[in-house]
């Protein structure tokens, strides 16, 4: 017998707490991270690929103002956006992945595009935006991809002359919390939120009924990101891996953290050459090897046997997952 379907998936990690949300805000998290959840896990339910899975998961994501990819991504320095993406097979260990793209309303698409269509793995801007044009990806205006929310971080940012980790605030921040109209508009910032503990790359992992593993992870990077800057999401073993002999592997925290310690494959390696779980292997990289170089975030993963595990070093990561032998959870604090 198979073992069973599996799929996890997370929308950032960082400073999250009890203390920085809303009831509203909170309900709107858990509303968004179900609706891809079920998505991504009835594709799998019906006998589906865990590529397809991983997808339409994270496409559902993209299309969330909530989480910083796709149509939520924050602003960069000269005021666009510029959106990276990462897709891989476990089956055949086919990647694809694109950095800097601008007009895409689903960068996770272009991804699989470049993938499926291409001898490469890794397109960047302008490259990627014309492939998904030839090919009939749908495509946005700026305007699309404007929120308000999002162009205050970075006037706020400017001001700062910083970066910023997703949508974190001011330095000083705001006394009182703007209404929210209804879950899903536009994210209001969070009293006292810490600006530089707040990362919003959103992926997913999944194992379909033919044993088969996939990742995919998509991210508008850092507010007010200047030179083209490249983050883990896009690079193959850093941010985003998969292999069916191993695991599958979808990262999110401050990048360049991730980069230097080769973070995804690096769990697969642990799984390979020592013989380590998925569980202790996660816990290897996430706390005693990533925390120590001062990398702060967490992933989703999961593993040949279905088994899923979803650490994090930082005070809460936005994440959830469902199996054939577990329900669907939904997490956004550490339990």
């Amino acid at each position: 017998m198979n073992p069973p379907i599996a799929l996890a998936l997370h929308g950032g990690a960082g400073t999250i707490s009890p203390a920085l949300m809303t009831p509203e805000k909170e309900q709107a998290y858990q509303l968004a991270l179900r609706e891809a959840t079920e998505i991504g896990y009835a594709v799998l339910a019906r006998g589906g690929s865990a590529l397809d899975a991983v997808e339409l998961a994270v496409r559902s994501l993209e299309d969330c103002p909530l989480f910083n990819a796709g149509r939520g991504a924050v602003f960069t320095h000269e005021g666009h956006h510029e959106m990276d993406a990462a897709l891989m097979d476990g089956r055949t260990r086919a990647a694809g992945a694109v950095a800097g793209v601008r007009t895409v309303q689903n960068p996770i698409r272009a991804a699989r595009l470049v993938m499926e269509k291409t001898d490469h793995v890794l397109l960047a801007y302008p490259g990627a935006d014309e492939l998904a044009r030839e090919h009939g990806l749908p495509t946005q205006p700026a305007a699309y991809f404007f929120t308000q929310h999002r162009y205050d971080q970075l006037q706020e940012a400017l001001q700062e002359g910083r970066m910023r980790l997703d949508h974190s605030a001011a330095k000083k921040p705001e006394t009182v919390l703007p209404a929210v109209d209804a879950p899903l508009a536009e994210p209001a910032a969070f009293v006292g939120e810490d600006p530089k503990k707040k990362m919003g790359t959103v992926g997913a992992v999944a194992r379909d009924a033919h044993g088969h593993l996939a990742a995919a992870t998509s991210t508008g990077g850092m507010t007010n990101k200047r030179y083209s800057r490249i983050g883990d999401s896009p690079i193959i073993g850093s941010g985003t891996f998969a292999d069916d002999r191993t695991c599958a592997i979808s990262c999110t925290g401050h990048g360049e953290f991730f980069l230097r310690a080769v973070v995804a494959h690096d769990i697969s390696c642990l799984m390979e050459y020592r013989g380590l779980s998925l569980a202790e292997a996660c816990r290897v990289v996430v706390h005693d090897k990533l925390a120590p170089m001062g990398g702060e975030g967490g992933l989703v993963a999961v593993d040949a046997a279905g088994n899923v595990a979803l650490p994090f070093n930082s005070e809460g990561m936005y994440r959830a997952s469902q199996t054939a032998t577990s329900p669907l959870y939904v997490g956004i604090y550490r339990d």
